[in-house]
């Protein structure tokens, strides 16, 4: 399983990382891991949950009140639907590094 850091994850989704580490604050479940420097490690499952917020934010106008209750109710209908969901993780993980390396090689 690919884990991404901070930097990655603001290239990935282009949330700045004082939006990221604010999330963390108010959305119950959004923690990534942090390793042994006390650097945070974003796992695919956080990349899903931030683009999701940031689409609630900014393209559906929510609140972060109310992203955060979207995302809870959202995450009722994950547990039910397990197998589909982490097929659906899988494929963005690989998307996501991808992207990541076509952005590498594009910057150099």
């Amino acid at each position: 399983m690919a884990n991404y850091s901070i930097g990655q994850v603001e290239e990935l989704t282009g949330i700045k990382s004082h939006v990221l580490r604010y999330w963390e604050e108010v959305i119950p479940g959004f923690a990534p891991q942090k390793d042994f420097g006390g650097r945070r490690v974003y796992s695919q499952k956080e990349v899903d949950m931030i683009n999701r917020l940031n689409f609630l934010i900014n393209e559906k106008k929510f609140t972060i009140e109310g992203a955060r209750d979207q995302i809870i109710a959202e995450s009722q209908i994950v547990s039910e639907n397990f197998d589909i969901m982490q097929d659906i993780h899988e494929l963005r993980q690989e998307l996501s590094d991808i992207l990541l390396t076509i952005k590498k090689y594009r910057n150099k």
